[in-house]
C-alpha cells in the first residue's frame, strides 16, 4: 500500500463522492491499482444502489486508466462487505 486519503465525509445516510478526485489522487501517487473502503453508520452490510454505481462507474475509470479496482469494501463494526469476493468487480 502507497497511501490511505479520504476523498470524502458525510452525514448519517448519504456522502458525495467524486470519481475524479480519486482517480487525480491514485495518478499523484503512481498507483498501478486501487482498493475503495467506506462506512456504513447504520450497520448494514448490504451495498446500496449509489454504492453498485459507484463501484461501476471505478471499474470503468480504471479500465480506462489502467489503474484497476481492485476491491470495494463496505465496512461496519460488525464485519465488511467486499464487492470484489462476491464477484461484483
Amino acid at each position: 500500500m502507497i497511501q490511505t486519503e479520504q476523498v470524502s465525509s458525510g452525514g448519517v445516510t448519504a456522502t458525495v463522492v467524486d470519481a475524479r478526485i480519486i482517480f487525480k489522487r491514485a495518478l499523484d501517487c503512481r498507483a498501478v491499482a486501487l482498493i475503495v473502503a467506506h462506512n456504513h453508520p447504520s450497520g448494514s452490510l448490504e451495498p446500496s444502489a449509489a454504492d453498485r454505481q459507484l463501484t461501476e462507474k471505478l471499474r470503468e475509470g480504471g479500465r480506462l486508466l489502467e489503474i484497476p479496482v481492485l476491491d470495494h469494501l463496505i465496512i461496519t463494526e460488525h464485519g465488511y462487505f467486499s464487492f470484489a469476493d462476491e464477484g461484483l468487480l
